[in-house]
């Protein structure tokens, strides 16, 4: 049995969602456990990613992984994360340790993207320290979803995402 509070090494377990008319990459820092357990991003029922985004976008709440994957592919909007692998606290990013970031700069090259959002702050700053130097395009901070974000509200994500549809 795994303890509440424990530090746990966690890789990231699925591949990034992209083609090659991606225009636009948003990028989280490291799936929760929710996620890892559901097997696709922004898993946990409280985060309000899929719902942000579909309003964004002007798409109904997906609520299958194949959904989410369509729009994604729909609107040229590449998701992953900044990290391949690192140690954490069960899903607080503020506990990231022995950081190992994914190679964002090949899906770049693979892609036609031209835009970087990270979900959060800390998203972001791992980002800025790990990735952007190999890939050459600076990335905008939007505010997390996550339900620990409780402050900001939906109303105020809405707004904030707008750049995604904007940028594709």
């Amino acid at each position: 049995m795994v303890q509440k509070n424990a530090r746990t090494f966690v890789t990231h377990e699925f591949p990034a969602v992209y083609d090659r008319s991606s225009r636009v990459l948003l990028l989280g820092s490291i799936p929760s456990p929710k996620s890892r357990e559901v097997g696709f991003y922004y898993g946990h029922p409280q985060n309000r990613f899929w719902k942000v985004l579909a309003q964004v976008l002007g798409e109904t709440v997906p609520e299958t992984i194949p959904q989410k994957k369509a729009i994604l592919k729909k609107h040229h909007v590449a998701l992953w994360d900044v990290l391949e692998s690192c140690t954490i606290v069960g899903a607080s990013d503020t506990s990231i340790e022995d950081v190992v970031p994914n190679k964002i700069g090949e899906l770049v090259k693979r892609s036609k993207v031209s835009r970087i959002f990270c979900t959060g702050a800390t998203a972001h700053k791992l980002y800025q320290k790990y990735c952007a130097k190999d890939v050459g395009i600076d990335a905008e901070r939007l505010p997390s979803t996550s339900p620990a974000n409780c402050a900001v509200s939906l109303e105020k994500l809405v707004e904030a995402y707008r750049v995604v549809s904007s940028a594709k």
